[in-house]
């Protein structure tokens, strides 16, 4: 099944899903070199055909494939597997320039020595990204609002995609001075997220990675910009909204994964972290 739906100013959204016995063909040729292509591949996987099956692309589950080509004309002629859910977003480069204006210089292909070159990424696709392309996936409003919503979408995937990270200045941070503690400290990050549901205290942390407990505390928060434990309570609210999004698991099962005692207590923390509920969350997903 392919799904178009005209989302703005030129600004195109498809939803294909396999949902066939056999692979899924799609072709789609609505479009000319001056467009952008995003291509999400949330399962399955999809096979991208050019030069008329002379040049095959796929795309597995979990990446994401941007494409530009000023030169020539990229239809897409694709087919997907049983079961695949891709989202693939086209709009013109010139329109795309005008939604990031002054940013538009942290953009590879948006710099004046590459404007006019073929831009080719291919990326996996984050948590964060993952729960917007299954909002998108599951949208089922009419005709009157499916259009405010999917922009809203697209353009919070484009901030995602985008986002500029904050750089550490070397000059404040004597740990990136330091290749033996930042090490340490990217250790101390892997042992946390290896067992979220049963992470050591502080102190054991520290007996691990072989740093005192103060530089810990103190490289973990310049490194990553917020405390051990902040941070892996922001992880695990992120975990969260990507096992509700996804609908395999329910409240209490996804307080099990995450590691708390009660559910009570998992609602209570997604509560004090995004406003409402994690039901409340999972009925507007």
């Amino acid at each position: 099944m392919m799904n178009e739906f005209q989302v703005g100013n030129q600004l195109t959204l498809i939803k294909i899903i396999g949902k066939d016995n056999g692979k899924k063909n799609i072709f789609y040729d609505k479009l000319d070199a001056s467009y952008i292509q995003f291509h999400f591949c949330i399962s399955g996987s999809i096979t991208f055909n050019y030069n008329k099956g002379a040049y095959n692309l796929k795309l597995d589950e979990g990446k994401f494939l941007t494409l530009y080509n000023p030169e020539k004309h990229l239809t897409i002629d694709a087919s997907a597997v049983k079961n695949s859910k891709v989202i693939s977003i086209l709009i013109p480069i010139v329109e795309f320039h005008k939604l990031f204006s002054s940013s538009s210089s942290d953009i590879p292909f948006f710099e004046n020595k590459s404007l006019n070159q073929k831009h080719y990424s291919e990326n996996l696709i984050s948590n964060s990204i993952l729960i917007v392309l299954n909002q998108i996936i599951k949208n089922d409003m009419d005709n009157s609002t499916r259009s405010l919503l999917y922009k809203a979408k697209i353009y919070e995937l484009f901030s995602l995609i985008f986002k500029k990270t904050k750089e550490i200045d070397l000059d404040q941070c004597p740990f990136l001075k330091n290749d033996e503690n930042l090490k340490k400290i990217a250790k101390a990050k892997d042992v946390i997220l290896k067992d979220i549901k049963n992470p050591p205290s502080l102190i054991e942390l520290s007996k691990t990675i072989d740093l005192s407990l103060k530089n810990l505390k103190k490289g973990f928060k310049e490194i990553y910009g917020k405390p051990v434990y902040k941070y892996l309570f922001d992880f695990k609210m992120e975990r969260a909204k990507q096992l509700l999004s996804n609908g395999n698991l329910n409240v209490n099962e996804v307080s099990y994964d995450l590691g708390y005692s009660s559910s009570s207590h998992f609602i209570a923390a997604f509560k004090k972290k995004y406003g409402i509920t994690p039901r409340t969350y999972t009925n507007n997903n």
